[in-house]
């Protein structure tokens, strides 16, 4: 797989084994940012779990359950994002991701997921839908699909438990038809 340029300075790599390294310490330096709103960061505690997160999503990929990308900026890893699996039989599936705090607002995440949608989501894939969810009162998350036009389908109550507490996640889809009228016209 190749990797896909974002801007200047920046692009989509997929994870391999030897981005372990780089990856356990963009987390470990960004504990308090990113353990606000994602439960897996206190399990993370050494780089052999990062190690095996990646083995485990090049086994997801193999098995054509999807694709998880290093998000690359200036030769630093600032970030991840990928699809939790595949609903080949529904056409959907849906994403997650995340970024270091000191590589908010260059514009990295949103240009990261159109180019995951145009590259395979509705391109190689063809599938039909993409959801994101987020944490109601994760407001950066939220802004993603909201910025770029997905359609809020509602609210899962109480969806996970996060910090000692069960908190509310948005729904926010964007399906095929959508994406050709909006985006696929405009990138040709």
């Amino acid at each position: 797989m190749r990797e896909i340029p974002l801007f200047e300075h920046a692009c989509l790599k997929p994870l391999l084994v030897e981005d372990a390294v780089e990856m356990f310490t963009a987390i470990d330096s960004n504990r308090i940012h990113l353990r606000e709103w994602l439960p897996w960061v206190n399990d993370t505690k050494a780089v052999e779990d990062t190690v095996e997160f990646i083995t485990l999503m090049l086994e997801q990929k193999a098995r054509n359950q999807g694709i998880h990308f290093g998000i690359w900026y200036k030769g630093r890893l600032a970030g991840t994002l990928g699809v939790h699996r595949i609903d080949w039989h529904n056409g959907k599936t849906t994403m997650g991701y995340w970024l270091a705090e000191s590589f908010q607002g260059k514009g990295l995440m949103t240009s990261a997921v159109i180019a995951y949608m145009r590259e395979y989501i509705f391109g190689v894939w063809q599938l039909n839908k993409l959801e994101i969810h987020a944490a109601t009162e994760n407001t950066r998350s939220r802004a993603i699909p909201e910025r770029l036009g997905f359609h809020q389908d509602g609210i899962l109550r109480q969806n996970e438990y996060l910090n000692g507490r069960y908190v509310d996640h948005v729904v926010y889809s964007l399906v095929a038809e959508e994406w050709q009228q909006n985006y696929a016209k405009n990138l040709d």
